[in-house]
């Protein structure tokens, strides 16, 4: 199922253009929905995580890089810049 969360960011990355950024909450309503979202937030944020690794995402805080298994709180994904 991550793979699928993986494409997911990316391709709302990529919808939203080049400097900008997406919350992951907007992944997880594109796999469950506005009702089922919560049910994806972990698989999206291990999503981010991976592609984070793979040097395909950035995962900030607060416009700080953060690992997104360990960040409390709302974090932006968004692409290398």
């Amino acid at each position: 199922m991550t793979a699928r969360a993986e494409d997911t960011i990316l391709a709302l990355l990529d919808e939203r253009g080049p400097g900008k950024t997406i919350c992951p909450s907007e992944a997880a309503r594109v796999l469950g929905g506005d009702a089922g979202f919560r049910d994806h937030m972990d698989e999206v944020r291990a999503a981010a995580g991976a592609l984070r690794d793979r040097g395909q995402v950035e995962v900030t805080q607060g416009g700080r890089p953060v690992d997104p298994a360990g960040a409390r709180g709302p974090i932006r994904l968004g692409r290398p810049g």
